[in-house]
């Protein structure tokens, strides 16, 4: 889950009841303790062993969570994995202790896994050696529903009826030993994910949906990895403000020594330097050590060492010749931002003002956001460059192209054959 899914959605439960009479004071709402207690931390082989022995003799789906210390560690490595399963019981494994769950990977083929928010989890569950054949995943159900609000607490307490307060979401999953009131969090984070996922699927299927969410979660399931992001250091907060290439080249420099250091100290690396101050660097193009200082973010609290390696990579910026300066913000493939339609191609720009008024008017009809009914880029794309023919099969091919699922394609390809026709 994300830090903000996961802050919304604390996994202390407590029942929720009618209101009281005016003269009765309101009961203590009881807090949920986990069905069997806090399960011990597995972090050895032999405990793992055993824990691989229950959950392959369990039956039904299982209910997987990771926590991440996100904003402490660098990257996104996994620090406590949570299971749970009919028959196995509740499970916490620290992946610190036991870096390769393949074999519980292995134990769980073709078994449902249940996730809420699945494609923020199964990056760090990867490469642990933990992959489903197949999954479903609370939240994506939870927006093809049509529930307007979609965090772990909010869907529970729509639909079973108990409320998740806020707690341990933020916390440095890192931390050896974990406390019992973070390992209470976690235990219970998966608690509820079966009975979950069965009340979506209950739902899903009264809205005549569940083969659309089945689609999708196959769709995540057999996805490859994410491909590394290219100039990452593009991202940098900020960005928009820098515009010369020789200050480009030093965001570039800053952030490529920040991960560095990041790496090697595996911390955070907004905790080594924070974007804010990479920006301030590069448009200031300090010469030295002391006007370095006196920038945000370089302040006294940085030590004489620290700063030198950042005036360092300032230099290295300098001394770079034209030809190796990055080039401005490098346009990504696809159309040109939907503002500039207009000029460049009107008939482009009526295809997709009339494409986004048939997809927002469906989207509102099935109770769902647009973006889960089709992507936004999908249609830019279509309708940017629509197909030589405007038939059905055509439509759906380039849909198909794009990467749309069978389901979408059904929804949506006769809406946007009409949008096509309106520029043709």
């Amino acid at each position: 889950m994300t830090d903000a899914q996961e802050t919304a959605a604390d996994t202390s439960l407590r029942t929720t009841g009618g209101a009281p009479p005016d003269d009765v004071a309101p009961a203590p709402i009881p807090l949920l303790e986990p069905r069997e207690g806090i399960p011990p931390v597995v972090a050895t082989d032999d405990a793992l062993a055993g824990v691989v022995a229950a959950f392959a003799a369990g039956t039904g789906p299982v209910a997987v969570d990771a926590e991440r210390a996100s904003g402490y560690r660098y990257g996104q490595r996994a620090y406590l994995v949570q299971l749970r399963r009919e028959g196995a019981g509740s499970a916490l494994i620290d992946p610190v202790g036991c870096p390769d769950l393949s074999s519980l990977g292995e134990a769980l083929t073709g078994t449902e896994w249940i996730l809420h928010a699945a494609t923020q989890d199964l990056p760090c569950l990867r490469d642990i050696g933990m992959v489903p054949t197949s999954l479903f995943d609370t939240e994506l159900a939870g927006r093809l529903a049509g529930f307007p609000r979609v965090g772990l607490g909010a869907i529970v307490e729509n639909l079973l009826g108990y409320a998740l307060e806020k707690g341990h979401s933020a916390v440095d999953w890192s931390t050896r030993p974990l406390p019992d009131p973070w390992l209470r969090y976690a235990a219970l984070d998966v608690e509820l994910l079966v009975d979950l996922r069965d009340a979506l699927e209950a739902e899903l299927e009264r809205q005549g949906k569940l083969e659309w969410a089945l689609e999708e979660f196959d769709a995540i399931a057999s996805a490859p990895p994410a491909p590394p992001r290219k100039d990452p250091w593009r991202r940098t907060s900020g960005m928009h403000k820098v515009r010369r290439r020789r200050q480009i080249a030093v965001v570039r420099e800053l952030w490529t020594a920040r991960d560095q250091v990041a790496q090697r100290r595996d911390i955070s690396p907004g905790k080594v330097l924070g974007d804010a101050a990479i920006i301030e660097a590069a448009l200031a193009m300090p010469a030295n050590v002391h006007a370095l200082t006196a920038l945000p973010g370089f302040g006294h609290r940085m030590g004489r060492r620290q700063l030198e390696q950042w005036q360092a990579a300032v230099d290295r910026a300098r001394a770079l010749p034209e030809n190796e300066l990055p080039q401005p913000g490098q346009q990504p493939a696809g159309p040109p931002p939907p503002r500039a339609w207009a000029d460049k191609d009107p008939a482009a720009a009526a295809r997709l003002s009339a494409a986004r008024t048939a997809v927002s008017g469906l989207a509102e009809e099935l109770h769902m956001p647009q973006e889960n009914l089709i992507t936004p880029d999908t249609v830019r794309r279509v309708c940017w460059e629509p197909p030589k023919a405007l038939t059905p099969g055509a439509v759906e091919t380039a849909l198909a192209g794009y990467g749309a699922r069978r389901w979408q394609i059904e929804q949506v390809g006769p809406l946007l054959l009409r949008a096509l026709d309106t520029g043709a």
